[in-house]
């Protein structure tokens, strides 16, 4: 899967992030309003939220091995067990597989082989341990780290996440100032905390999660033959070192805007900015030895993490790579292993109460390594022509409907409305799967091999990225995998994507109304389209430069409007004492209000003319925002509601329906809400 370092320039939907999980019985939702799902006893015009989704919260309880269940979970369940047929049937050797059915089959084959990997015990991690403990020199830690990196240490096993991370990230990306041409970046990392501020907070919770922390890492190098005292001292000296990476990286709400990410410059200026990390060796081992130039992300990292390779000694060093590589390779060994990472990861910073069933977790490895592969036989079997026609109408009337609503704005002057209208002109649409499948045929896969295979799809989409340096920019790429319950937004290629795991109830309905899809897949659709238009993408141009197309008054009318709603959010509680980021989840707020206000606008254009009889007692318009609202029913731990509202630039789901109707008049109006109700605003927000 493509990777985008800054991962700013994808704006992701966020559907499936909700969580997954075993849903016995599930159904796809219906053709229209869910009555059952709703808790009439409570007034739309006080909590919508509750009102279209308290009866499905009531009995829908988080799976034990979820910390968060959603409809996009379900979802997201119902895709798993299509993939999970495919790959059982697939994982039988008969003679009539293709040779992607068979790479992809037994590579699940492998993975479900449970007997064999107990047996290897920690045999797979041998050789890097080894050349890990032959580093005599901090001056030798560049051609290690490079090592692992070729190997794909830092590359995520599944889902579009940005997986862990040693010591920096290294890659290609579009080049922020020239949008055709693919450049090297690196950028920071290191932790395998969720952010930053896990090791610089000094509240009882954080504390209480970094001594949690440091007893998994002391009971990851138990399982490694450290003994207790030295386990405990390589725990601390991890510690120690990822603090440091920590105070030196980048927050997240600084990372959101552009120009603090973006900093080109020739490779011997990176060199001056970390001289001690021999940077040669580096890149001619990353098969980059050619490149004269590059975005350093983050210049403060790199002067850091020279810093700290000056003053730690060798051997924290040596304990830091040894985590790092047993934190990349846990869930593909024994079960002590696989525990421990769930034990921390899952359990405690997520609230999932047991381990996903192994197939699961196979499916999802294929998925998230193998993706195109896999996507194939899942398009055959899961994806109509005839939604993917509907899907692209629908696109069609939500882009004349974001025109409109462009053309129309009091606000912003009328050059800078021009401006806008090219970049609308300009947003191409990606829907179901991509023209062209990605060839895996160099990953060689054996059925007796799981860790191998895994290491090898791995440093396959390492060369795969690397190999795009100084070459011709490839538009037809996709981010996310073909099953996958999401969409997106990439700002640099200027386009919207729409995998086909989306293009199902309760999002699409083939079957349903025109209100209920477009409260479904059509606020989708005006989320992604408003992306190009957020405090992030609106510094992009039609083409995916970075460039200021703004008129100094629109930018700050912008940013007026913008504040507003960052006020807004930051008002709502996750949990406890536990707060939103307006800031972070600034982006993605925009996003929702601005795509459910141009979703309705496409609805009613679409209807003009026409009379509505009510559906279930709703007419149109209610239909239409129970639709909505009704897509993002969802069951949160305390502990996952803590770290998506620490980490997610995504806000809760309550507040995506709630933080959402309350500023638009059109919901006040469809439900007859008086002044003054809980679902209205007084001063309601309003960016697009």
């Amino acid at each position: 899967m493509r990777l985008k370092i800054q991962s700013l320039v994808v704006a992701a939907f966020a559907l499936s992030v909700l969580g997954a999980g075993p849903a016995a019985g599930d159904t796809p939702t219906g053709h229209g309003v869910d009555v059952a799902a709703m808790d009439k006893s409570v007034d739309p015009c006080t909590d919508f939220y509750q009102f279209a989704c308290g009866g499905w919260k009531k009995t829908n309880p988080i799976p034990p091995d979820r910390g968060s269940w959603g409809r996009g979970s379900q979802l997201d369940e119902r895709n798993l067990a299509v993939l999970h047929d495919i790959l059982e049937k697939l994982s039988a050797q008969t003679a009539s597989r293709t040779p992607v059915e068979t790479q992809i089959g037994d590579f699940y084959a492998a993975c479900m082989d449970e007997p064999g990997i107990e047996k290897l015990d920690i045999q797979p991690l041998k050789a890097d341990l080894a050349r890990i403990q032959a580093i005599d020199s901090t001056k030798k830690l560049a051609a290690a780290i490079a090592g692992l990196h070729v190997a794909g240490v830092n590359q995520p096993l599944s889902g579009f996440s940005a997986g862990p991370s040693l010591l920096f990230r290294f890659g290609s990306e579009q080049d922020f100032k020239d949008a055709t041409s693919v450049i090297a970046v690196v950028d920071q990392g290191g932790i395998a905390l969720p952010d930053r501020d896990y090791y610089l907070k000094d509240d009882p919770k954080s504390t209480e999660t970094r001594d949690r922390y440091r007893d998994h890492v002391r009971k990851t190098f138990g399982l490694l033959g450290d003994a207790p005292d030295k386990a405990a001292k390589a725990a601390d000296h991890v510690l120690a070192v990822e603090t440091a990476l920590a105070k030196n990286s980048m927050d997240r709400v600084a990372r959101r805007d552009p120009l603090n990410i973006y900093h080109k410059m020739a490779r011997k200026d990176l060199a001056a900015l970390a001289p001690s990390f021999d940077w040669g060796s580096y890149f001619a081992t990353m098969g980059a030895g050619t490149i004269t130039s590059l975005d350093v992300s983050v210049p403060d990292f790199m002067k850091g993490m020279d810093a700290l390779i000056k003053s730690q000694p060798l051997g924290d060093w040596k304990d830091y790579l040894r985590w790092q590589v047993a934190r990349a390779a846990s869930p593909l060994l024994g079960k002590a292993f696989v525990e421990a990472d769930f034990d921390f990861f899952n359990r405690t910073l997520a609230g999932a109460k047991e381990l996903s069933p192994r197939w699961k977790r196979c499916v999802q490895m294929t998925d998230g390594l193998l993706g195109e592969a896999l996507g194939q036989p899942y398009v055959e079997r899961a994806f109509g022509a005839q939604g993917k026609a509907r899907t692209l109408a629908m696109v069609a009337a939500l882009e004349k409907a974001l025109r409109r609503d462009i053309e129309g704005l009091p606000w912003m002057t009328d050059a800078t409305k021009k401006a806008a209208l090219v970049k609308l002109d300009g947003i191409k649409n990606k829907i179901g799967y991509p023209d062209a499948w990605r060839d895996y045929s160099k990953v060689r896969v054996a059925r007796t091999d799981f860790a191998g295979n895994v290491s090898r799809a791995r440093a396959f989409e390492v060369a795969r990225q690397i190999a795009k340096i100084g070459k011709p920019l490839d538009r037809g790429e996709w981010a996310m995998t073909p099953p996958t319950v999401n969409a997106y937004y990439d700002a640099q290629l200027n386009d919207i994507n729409f995998p086909a795991g989306i293009l199902q109830p309760p999002y699409f309905d083939n079957s349903a109304d025109d209100a209920m899809n477009f409260g479904g897949i059509g606020s989708v659709i005006g989320h992604e389209l408003t992306h190009g238009f957020d405090d992030q993408g609106r510094k992009f141009d039609a083409q995916g430069n970075l460039r200021d197309w703004w008129t100094g008054d629109d930018a700050r009318e912008f940013e007026k409007r913008a504040t507003c709603l960052a006020d807004e959010y930051s008002g709502f509680v996750a949990v406890e004492d536990v707060h939103l980021n307006g800031r972070l989840t600034l982006g993605e707020n925009t996003a929702d209000n601005g795509g459910l206000r141009i979703a309705l606008m496409a609805l009613q254009d679409t209807q003009a003319g026409s009379s509505q009889a009510p559906v279930d007692g709703f007419t149109a318009e209610q239909r239409f925002f129970l639709g909505n609202a009704q897509a993002w029913c969802a069951n949160y731990s305390d502990e996952m509601a803590r770290l998506r509202a620490q980490t997610d630039p995504h806000s809760l789901a309550k507040y995506r329906v709630n933080g959402v109707v309350s500023n638009m008049p059109e919901f006040q109006k469809a439900f007859s809400c008086p002044a003054g109700a809980p679902m209205v605003r007084d001063n309601a927000c309003r960016v697009w």
